[in-house]
């Protein structure tokens, strides 16, 4: 009674795939990639690093899918692959959400590799399908370096474009976006994180720092430390 399932089970998934047919697939998973990413995310207005992560797990997860039905995939080797992956934490502050999109595409590629009785040259076009994709979305000339501060303000605004003006006249730069986190009308307090670009990203962000070097931070505005997004 179980005969079919287990001929199921021992034949590869991809038996009939050929080279035409996975460029078939991978351009349309490319072009449905661009309208949801290039398109309709972007009218959203994301943050500039979304972009490459959104690639990163979708092709990512394409190029796994691919080596995997290529050939047979044993049970045991999925839950040990499972057990690994869960060891891995990138949610620590030190980690940016770049960070997690090049972590995982080096997951990818190293699962692809290692899979044995696959094809050289689909595991090849695999490594060079990922790695010009990062290189096409994550190009440093085409975005400005950016970085969020959180902000907590002394006082309560009525209007948004007030709390663009004071952290302009407070902090010396005019940022990029504001977002409010939390208003307490107690306290008479609004926290709010602030979006600045920057030039070097090797140094600690302070806003304004290229205009104030040798002056000292506004005492009324208390600035938290700066993290990527």
């Amino acid at each position: 009674m179980h005969a079919p399932i287990t001929l199921l089970a021992d034949k590869s998934l991809a038996s009939a795939l050929t080279v035409g047919d996975l460029t078939a697939r991978a351009g349309l998973d490319v072009l449905a990639l661009l309208v949801l990413v290039g398109w309709l995310y972007r009218r959203r207005r994301p943050g500039p690093e979304m972009p490459l992560v959104l690639t990163a797990l979708n092709l990512g997860l394409f190029a796994a899918m691919t080596a995997i039905s290529a050939g047979k995939f044993p049970a045991g080797v999925g839950f040990g692959l499972f057990g690994i992956l869960s060891l891995v934490r990138l949610r620590s502050a030190a980690f940016t959400v770049r960070d997690v999109a090049y972590a995982f595409i080096a997951l990818v590629m190293a699962l692809s590799n290692g899979l044995p009785q696959r094809e050289t040259w689909m595991i090849i076009a695999i490594d060079a399908f990922l790695l010009v994709a990062v290189l096409l979305v994550d190009d440093p000339a085409s975005h400005r370096p950016t970085r969020v501060t959180k902000v907590t303000l002394d006082r309560v605004y009525r209007n948004p474009e007030d709390i663009r003006a004071d952290l302009t006249a407070r902090l010396g730069t005019e940022p990029l976006a504001v977002e409010v986190d939390e208003i307490d009308y107690v306290r008479e307090t609004t926290r709010v994180s602030a979006r600045y670009a920057v030039e070097d990203s090797t140094r600690v962000f302070i806003p304004g720092q290229r205009e104030t070097q040798d002056s000292s931070p506004h005492p009324a505005a208390p600035v938290g430390e700066g993290k990527s997004l």
